[in-house]
């Protein structure tokens, strides 16, 4: 099986060196494009390093935007999934295993609004009770891919761009059983 190496190539858009993402996996980098020849068919493909998970991935360029590879966002995207965090949570009454599922689906949309809806519903303040092992471990997903695109957009560190992301999600409404309490309190009053 012969391989060639292009070097500093575009392709669909993607160039060599870029950062893309990745829906099941995340941020990556396109480190080369190359062909191969598979059952006598010449194929081209980018091979995308995923640095954090030491792990390198071919995709098929003809393939690469119909699986949902894309661009990093835009700045403004960005932000906007920060505001995304600040909401108050939204969590369906449906069974764990439901919900569990969609909050999967959407950290593995790849789409950066998706994933900060799960951190802002799945996120824990100080004072409020633990999360389950499976909430935790859904929440730690999302946080990490929103902070991987975060850091890669802004130029910053994982470490800064989790930072970033916990300052907006304590801009959010007050969380836990004393704001719950305040809330009730307040309803109360109104209505009087």
């Amino acid at each position: 099986m012969a391989t060639q190496q292009k070097k500093s190539a575009t392709r669909q858009g993607f160039k060599t060196g870029e950062y893309i993402v990745y829906p099941a996996h995340g941020v990556g980098q396109i480190a080369t494009i190359e062909e191969q020849e598979v059952a006598g068919h010449k194929l081209e493909l980018f091979v995308i390093d995923f640095q954090k998970d030491k792990m390198r991935l071919k995709v098929p360029v003809a393939k690469a935007t119909s699986i949902g590879m894309r661009k990093l966002s835009e700045t403004d995207y960005v932000d906007r999934a920060l505001k995304v965090v600040q909401g108050r949570a939204r969590v369906k009454r449906t069974m764990w295993s439901r919900r569990a599922q969609e909050y999967d689906a959407k950290i593995n949309s790849g789409d950066l609004i998706s994933i900060s809806e799960v951190v802002r519903d799945l996120y824990r303040a100080e004072n409020q009770p633990e999360q389950s092992y499976s909430e935790r471990q859904l929440y730690e997903a999302a946080l990490d891919r929103m902070a991987r695109e975060i850091a890669a957009v802004n130029q910053m560190s994982e470490t800064e761009a989790v930072r970033l992301i916990e300052v907006n999600l304590n801009k959010g409404p007050r969380r836990g059983a004393k704001a719950d309490n305040e809330e009730v309190e307040a309803e109360k009053e109104e209505a009087a």
